[in-house]
């Protein structure tokens, strides 16, 4: 496929002026690309992003164009092509991901050889583009299909991918043909649903099995060990797939797996070692404590010796990683049988946990000296000044980091000897701004799970201990929320010390905690709305396009979601501190009251009304006071066009029935109608709509339950019993069973019908939520249900009419009903 010289420089002046920041010039151009045919386009776009002259932004956007071309347009434009400008186009896209240096390019290249991959898939599955398999096997070294396109690519090609690795893999003449195959297969697996490795298992199984025979010998008498590493992580990741599947084979493998553990202590063997430590790991937690609890004796003693050897391995030891890992799996292998190795295994996975970043101030200059390559990264502070952090060992900080808080999660009080190392090691991590990928990952793995499990391992301490590590954590919690600039760790921040009050309880802030947060929130709020300004203003700029809007509702799906922990933090307050801390709340009231404004998106008004959602549930009946401001919002939103708003004021309707009091009683006459006309819409149980419809109906059962001088119960009853079982939301399932129940056992005559008529229907009703799990065997609802079946059991000939309603499924969900509860 060729183009001019004249022709394609014209290209790329035009593709320059796609990205010009003049709306004319931008116009202009988009329409001349347009009036270009579909074939011609095809040409031109390959021909830039294939040239090594051409600028990077023009490469860039070639390709964006081309994949667009290809998704929008494949029908119209490809199979009218040449066979061989189609075969041009295929060699062309492939020795691109091969040849081209920028990561970012090929990525791009990647992506369009996914979309066309996609489309050269016919109805019945058959790969029309055959070259892109051999392409994985040439290509096995970066690995870019089976990683980037998963599990796509596993789906359409797994028997194809499978049987040509395993050949490859028997391949004895050529080691590096089978290291390569066998980084593939792992790759490959990694990514690979378990239902389409199943059929493939014990083929699997046993080439693996003959190929790691074969490779200990050539170990033992040769010495080679490239194709054994990477076949006893096949091995690791055929098992972390297959699961439980994975257990007629532990017997195959697992004492050749400890035989080289116990003999290969060289130090070139180091490598082998560790994945045969993770090997060995992964197994026993595919396969459960059951199976592998007659070995797991044994290899703990293997790992303590090396363990204890710890201290004499040298930093870049590459068993220490493997080391940490495998610790923590045996960690969940074993559960609290585990305790006994803490000792042991602490010291080196706090070392770890503990290492430093290396950071830096620079001058440009100085910069230039000191190359990525070297492990470092920088960001420009202007000024011609760059801040670098060395990110060598950080890897290994992270891992550290993830199986302390396995340790906390599986041990909880049994973890309590460690909670206050771990804690003063990881809560100045909050006030790490530098954020690469690593300390990023480090930061949200300790927010989202540790703190609030290390306070539930301190508790067992007494709640002086417990105290003293809050306020600890408390006041760097609340620093970060103020101060931290990147909005997923923010998140998670806000997130982690929502768990935590809710885990403390009332008196957990003090005055001063208090003043601080209501600050911080209160100028969050302000943020928010001041940010739909600037982006609305954004919307009437001359440079607004799809581009833009793009970028545009990308900041407001972030703004929402930091609305959406600032719900929480209240949330956790409101429930912990109920009517004694709205006096504080009054700070924030008058901006919560501007989220739920007709004309504000539906986002706020959801969030709004939870918001006061939470301050009925728990603060009332002093919540009342805020009535003028939220009740009439709140009827309308009942019959939004958002089902989320519905969902919040629906729920909201509800717990004014559970826990609002006296006041709230003229807001039912007006609400019940309307609650009655969602759910009886034509297309309220649409999958969109279910979970707004179905806290309506819960709403209903409260307003029954709570106050029935409000409605006309007789009427409404008939009608409510035809909308069960709730299948989406499990929560306010519970409250129609229990409310069921009630009625059942005080033989409400219009539940059981004349001479119990309606029982097989209540009998459908019960076996649908237990199928759906809205029922659970623990729950103090499903005893009462299972009551009432044992005493239709009784009676003969009504128990075999409520029976035979029933299908298969509902008969077993009722069995199991009964056992359980």
């Amino acid at each position: 496929i060729s183009a001019t010289m004249a022709e394609q420089q014209q290209f790329y002046l035009l593709l320059s002026n796609l990205m010009s920041p003049d709306n004319t010039v931008r116009k202009q151009s988009e329409e001349a690309y347009e009036t270009i045919p579909g074939q011609t386009k095809i040409t031109f776009l390959l021909q830039a992003i294939r040239d090594a002259s051409a600028a990077e932004e023009v490469k860039q956007m070639a390709a964006v164009l081309l994949r667009r071309l290809l998704s929008s347009s494949f029908e119209e434009v490809y199979p009218s092509l040449a066979i061989d400008v189609q075969t041009a186009i295929r060699t062309e896209l492939l020795a691109g991901i091969q040849s081209e240096g920028s990561s970012n390019i090929r990525k791009k290249v990647c992506d369009i050889a996914a979309e066309l991959s996609r489309n050269l898939i016919d109805d019945d599955g058959n790969n029309q583009w055959p070259e892109i398999l051999k392409f994985l096997f040439d290509s096995v070294n970066s690995q870019d299909m089976a990683t980037d396109f998963a599990p796509t690519f596993q789906k359409k090609f797994h028997d194809k991918v499978i049987s040509a690795l395993l050949q490859t893999m028997e391949d004895q003449s050529n080691p590096r043909v089978q290291a390569h195959a066998a980084a593939a297969l792992i790759n490959f697996t990694e990514d690979c649903p378990k239902t389409l490795l199943t059929p493939y298992l014990d083929s699997l199984v046993q080439h693996l099995h003959v190929i790691m025979v074969a490779k200990l010998q050539e170990l033992i008498q040769k010495g080679t060990k490239l194709v054994l590493e990477q076949v006893v992580t096949s091995i690791a990741s055929v098992a972390d797939t297959a699961e439980e599947k994975f257990v007629p084979y532990y017997d195959l493998f697992m004492p050749s797996l400890k035989h080289i553990v116990e003999n290969a202590v060289q130090k070139e063997l180091r490598l082998l070692r560790g994945k045969t430590i993770e090997c060995i790991s992964l197994i026993g937690l595919a396969v459960g404590k059951e199976k592998f609890m007659p070995d797991a004796s044994a290899v703990m003693q293997l790992l303590l010796k090396t363990q204890t050897d710890f201290n004499d391995l040298e930093d870049d030891d590459p068993q220490i990683s493997y080391m940490i890992s495998a610790w923590a799996r045996m960690c969940k292998i074993l559960g609290k049988e585990f305790q006994q190795y803490l000792p042991v295994v602490m010291g080196p996975l706090m070392k770890t946990a503990s290492i430093k970043p290396e950071v830096a101030l620079l001058d440009t200059q100085d910069m230039e000296n000191m190359s990525e390559d070297d492990g470092w990264e920088f960001v420009n502070l202007g000024d011609q000044q760059s801040f670098g952090i060395k990110t060598a060992g950080l890897e290994e900080k992270a891992t550290a980091c993830q199986m302390l808080v396995c340790y906390a999660k599986e041990l909880k009080e049994g973890f309590v000897e460690y909670t206050e190392q771990v804690v003063k090691l990881m809560v100045p991590l909050l006030k790490f701004y530098f954020h690469d990928d690593i300390l990023h990952e480090i930061t949200i793995t300790f927010l989202d799970h540790s703190m609030p499990l290390l306070l539930e391992c301190a508790r067992v301490r007494g709640p002086e201990y417990l105290t003293q590590m809050w306020h600890f954590m408390c006041d760097a919690l609340i620093k970060s929320i103020g101060t931290e600039p990147d909005s997923d760790v923010l998140s998670e921040i806000m997130h982690s010390f929502a768990k935590c009050i809710e885990l403390m309880g009332d008196g957990c802030l003090n005055n001063e905690h208090f003043e601080e947060l209501g600050g911080i929130l209160k100028s969050k709020l302000e943020e928010h709305f001041k940010n739909q300004e600037v982006r609305q203003a954004k919307r009437q700029d001359e440079d607004y396009d799809e581009q833009v809007e793009e970028t545009l509702q990308d900041e407001d799906d972030n703004d929402v979601y930091i609305l959406t922990k600032v719900s929480d933090i209240l949330h956790s307050i409101f429930s912990s501190y109920r009517e004694k801390v709205l006096p504080w709340f009054e700070q924030l009231l008058q901006l919560i009251v501007n989220l739920i404004c007709p004309h504000r998106p539906w986002a706020d008004r959801q969030w709004g009304l939870c918001i006061f959602d939470d301050i009925i549930e728990h603060c009332s009946p002093s919540s009342f006071k805020y009535g003028e401001y939220f009740l009439r919002p709140m009827m309308q939103a009942l019959c939004d066009s958002s089902p989320e708003v519905r969902q919040a004021a629906a729920y909201g309707v509800g717990v004014m029935a559970q826990f609002g009091g006296e006041s709230y009683r003229p807001a039912f006459t007006e609400a019940v109608p309307l609650l009655v006309g969602v759910i009886q819409s034509p297309d309220s149980r649409a999958k969109e709509n279910a979970n707004a419809t179905e806290n309506c109906i819960s709403a209903v059962a409260k307003v029954m339950k709570y106050r029935p001088e409000c409605v006309n119960v007789t009427e409404i009853l008939p009608h409510w019993l035809s909308w069960l079982p709730l299948n989406e939301d499990k929560e306010e399932a519970v409250h129609t069973f229990t409310y069921l129940c009630d009625l059942i056992e005080s033989n409400n005559p219009i539940v059981l019908g004349p001479d119990n008529t309606n029982l097989p229907k209540i009998f459908i009703i019960i076996a649908d939520g237990v199928v759906n799990e809205s029922i659970k065997g623990e729950d103090g609802c499903s005893k009462r249900l299972a009551n009432v079946i044992r005493q239709v059991q009784v009676s003969g000939g009504l128990w075999t009419q409520c029976v035979s309603a029933l299908n298969e499924a509902q008969q077993k969900a009722i069995q199991d009903l009964l056992n359980t509860a």
